[in-house]
Order: C-alpha cells, then sequence, then structure tokens
C-alpha cells in the first residue's frame, strides 16, 4: 500500500509540472467597428465608428485584422460642406475619412443579414477576405456598434433592427464554432444595457452607453455641419483611450479602469456592463487584451534541428499607425536573445528545472520501493 501511494505521488508531481507549462493567452486581436445608422442626421454615428476604428489602429490592430461597416456615405453626402472629410470636434484638425481608410462593409451592404454573416462566418463562396472575420480559439475580439436602438433592439438602415437574442444566438454559434477566445462588446445607443441581456455564452463582457430606460446623447455640434459630429459616450472613450501612451500610468489600464472614467454626469446617462460571464475579474483585464496588437514568441531550443548558431535578433515589427493620431504610443515589443544566452526556464545541459525535479522524484520513487522488504 505504501509503494502504491509512493508511486501515485511521483505521478502525480509529474503531472503538475507538466501541467504548468501549457499556454492558454489568446494569441491575436480583432476589432468589428459598426455604424448602423443613414441619413445625414446620423452623421455623428459614423464619425462614432471612424473614431473607435482609427483608436483601435493606433494601439496596434492592423487593417487586415479590423472589419469597418458605415451605413451612410457621409463623406459624399450633397450637404456635406467639407466634400471628401468626416470630422468629430470642432476644430476640424482630424479628417476621420483620410487616405488610411479601408471601408468593408458601405452603403446598404450594412444590413442585420451581413453583420450575423461576419461574426458566424457563414459567408457565401467567393466571399474576399477583407470581408471575413477570420477568427479562431485563440482571437480576442472589440466588437463596437453605434446607431440608434431601444429596449432590446438596435436599428439598421433606418427599416430593420437586430435583437438582443439574435445577439446572443450569433454569439452562441461562434462559441460553438470556437471563433473567439474572449469578446469585449461595447455599444453606443439609447437603451445600449438592454442589448446584453440575452447574453449566455462564456467569456464576454459588454458595457453599453445607457441602461434601459435611458437614453443616449450627443456630445457637441458644428456649427458649419450644422449637426452633432459625436456622441457623449464615444467621446469619453476616445479620451480614455487617446491617454494610453507608452510611459504614462494609464498605458496598463483595465477594463475596471476604462468603466469607473465614465461619469454619468458628464454622460447624461448610467453606462450598464456585464462581467458576469467573462470568468475573470475586469481588475485582471488589460484594455490591451482587446484593443492593441498582440506579440508574443516562444523560443525553441534544439541543438540537432537547428545547428547554425544564432545571434540576437531585435524584434522589428512596428505595426503602422495613422498619421492623424499621436505617433508616440507604439507598443514596446520583447527582444529575442540567441542560444547563448541564459536558457528559457532555467535549463541545464538541454533538460528544464521541472523534467530534472521530475527526474529526481522518480528516482527516489524506485528507490523506496526497491528498498521496501516483500
Amino acid at each position: 500500500m505504501t509503494t502504491t501511494l509512493a508511486l501515485l505521488a511521483v505521478v502525480l508531481l509529474a503531472r503538475s509540472c507538466v501541467c504548468g507549462d501549457e499556454y492558454h493567452r489568446h494569441t491575436n486581436n480583432w476589432a468589428v467597428i459598426v455604424d448602423t445608422s443613414r441619413f445625414w442626421s446620423n452623421y455623428r454615428h459614423v464619425a462614432n465608428a471612424l473614431s473607435l476604428y482609427h483608436s483601435v489602429k493606433r494601439l496596434g490592430i492592423p487593417d487586415s485584422q479590423i472589419i469597418l461597416m458605415l451605413a451612410d456615405q457621409m463623406p459624399c453626402n450633397a450637404r456635406n460642406c467639407f466634400p471628401g472629410q468626416v470630422f468629430n470636434s470642432r476644430t476640424q484638425k482630424i479628417n476621420l475619412y483620410g487616405e488610411n481608410v479601408e471601408v468593408d462593409y458601405r452603403g446598404l451592404e450594412v444590413s442585420v443579414a451581413n453583420f450575423i454573416t461576419v461574426l458566424t462566418g457563414r459567408h457565401e463562396p467567393g466571399t474576399p477576405a477583407s470581408k471575413k472575420l477570420d477568427t479562431d480559439e485563440n482571437s480576442n475580439i472589440f466588437l463596437y456598434m453605434s446607431g440608434h436602438g431601444g429596449d432590446g433592439f438596435l436599428k439598421f438602415q433606418d427599416f430593420e433592427e437586430i435583437s438582443s437574442q439574435d445577439l446572443a444566438d450569433s454569439i452562441q454559434e461562434m462559441h460553438v464554432k470556437k471563433r473567439y477566445n474572449e469578446i469585449f462588446f461595447m455599444v453606443d445607443t439609447c437603451q445600449a444595457g438592454s442589448l446584453s441581456n440575452a447574453l449566455e455564452s462564456p467569456k464576454v463582457v459588454t458595457i453599453g452607453s445607457s441602461q434601459t430606460g435611458e437614453n443616449s446623447y450627443a456630445h457637441h455640434s458644428d456649427s458649419e455641419l450644422g449637426l452633432s459630429v459625436i456622441d457623449r459616450f464615444t467621446f469619453s472613450t476616445l479620451d480614455y483611450l487617446q491617454r494610453m501612451k507608452v510611459g504614462s500610468s494609464i498605458r496598463n489600464g483595465t477594463l475596471r479602469d476604462l468603466f469607473n472614467f465614465y461619469d454619468p454626469k458628464m454622460l447624461f446617462s448610467t453606462p450598464a456592463y456585464r462581467t458576469d460571464i467573462l470568468g475573470r475579474p475586469i481588475d485582471e483585464v488589460l484594455i490591451t487584451d482587446f484593443l492593441g496588437s498582440i506579440l508574443d514568441v516562444h523560443l525553441h531550443f534544439d541543438e540537432e534541428a537547428y545547428p547554425v548558431e544564432a545571434t540576437p535578433i531585435l524584434s522589428s515589427d512596428t505595426t503602422a499607425t495613422d498619421n492623424v493620431f499621436d505617433s508616440s504610443a507604439v507598443l514596446d515589443f520583447p527582444v529575442q536573445h540567441s542560444k547563448e544566452s541564459a536558457p528559457a526556464d532555467g535549463r541545464k545541459f538541454g533538460f528544464s528545472g521541472k523534467f530534472l525535479v521530475v527526474a529526481a522524484m522518480a528516482m527516489i520513487g524506485a528507490v523506496f520501493v526497491s528498498t521496501k522488504p516483500i
């Protein structure tokens, strides 16, 4: 009996050491940014979407991993006194519709059916890669929507609606198909919090600009354009994200920090969020887990497979940023070391420290068994 317990202890120790090497972090970030409103009076909804689009690009997500859907052609609208341009401020310093914008769905292409297709991946054969959300179980997704809504629905193109149950079903299908690791769902519309009520899929966190029964409001208007150019909730979100620069204390901000940043007195509404189905505290979730670039390198040491002497390599990944934003917010990347450097995980003589511990325990167990009188 004692011999059996000793061997069992050795096996359990070995298993715990091996399991400790498993890697659970996501490997890529994607963004789906949607403006659902048409007509000139909804200019601010296009500006909302474009503002978030530039923010996630500045933080490191490339265009190849962003799906941008704009329901109306505000830059080309006959009422636009600044043809080909969209602004979110009175100063008109930043053209949100510059040459570095890639719109994947525009005009009538922005529909409930196409939006659900993007999420679930049920595209027709021949669909361009730029219109697909090519994610997997290692992908974190930032989903942003702006438009007009009500209790449990969001309007598309002013003639159709997507319900909270439609959203819940789509995300559940994504979960079944292993199309995401975690999702951060943000929506700026009236009664935005109601859109997440039906969600039951795991590893999803949501925030809306207003609670059920509350409206969401515009922030400021432009006298030349003659209408509002951004909503209060999106304006506050941009205010926070623009502070995220290398060297600043906010650079490693969490979702808790972002949620606490919203001021109901400024918004004229109360942000509503759900964290119960995420599976981990939002105090531990970095904003860059969803809105930043991902670069994680696993080094493999094998003398036989890689006989050529390695040299130190400095990562040269410099994700392009939009030139209208502060280019100082470039993410720090780790340095890869050569085999002459100290091996990873405390390796000695080609073996990891954990392997040596397991081997030692196995030898002790073998000696114990061999010396046990029969």
